[in-house]
């Protein structure tokens, strides 16, 4: 299943694409702007995605900007996701994204992939 949808109320800064595989696998693609005005989205769309997920990947690639805001919403992300015992990859190597996270002392937090095969291998350890 997948879906691509800018929020209406993000004036199309923000794109969204959700894709369910196999073993209860979410893949979530992030493109555009992660500010104020779309973080309540993508805070939305990524829970709801959790809730039915036994592994959760972000692929941030696509993301343009990453403001506070943004970052809140993975660090929130990522507390639900071990709360619920749930996996929680990310997938960049952008700049844009890396950066933001490095500065606010955030990047060791995640399992962080540079790609997307990567990130949907599952170790057998």
């Amino acid at each position: 299943m997948t879906s691509v949808r800018p929020p209406a109320d993000t004036d199309g800064q923000i794109t969204l694409s959700t894709r369910a595989e196999d073993g209860g696998l979410r893949i979530v693609t992030i493109g555009g702007e992660v500010d104020m005005l779309t973080s309540p989205q993508l805070r939305s769309a990524i829970l709801a995605e959790l809730s039915a997920a036994s592994v959760l990947v972000l692929d941030l690639e696509g993301i343009t900007f990453l403001g506070t805001s943004g970052l809140a919403v993975l660090v929130e992300v990522r507390d639900a996701a071990r709360a619920a015992g749930v996996p929680l990859r990310l997938v960049c190597r952008s700049r844009r994204v890396i950066r933001p996270l490095t500065i606010a002392g955030l990047v060791g937090l995640f399992d962080v992939h540079e790609d997307l095969e990567s990130a949907i291998t599952l170790d057998d350890d």
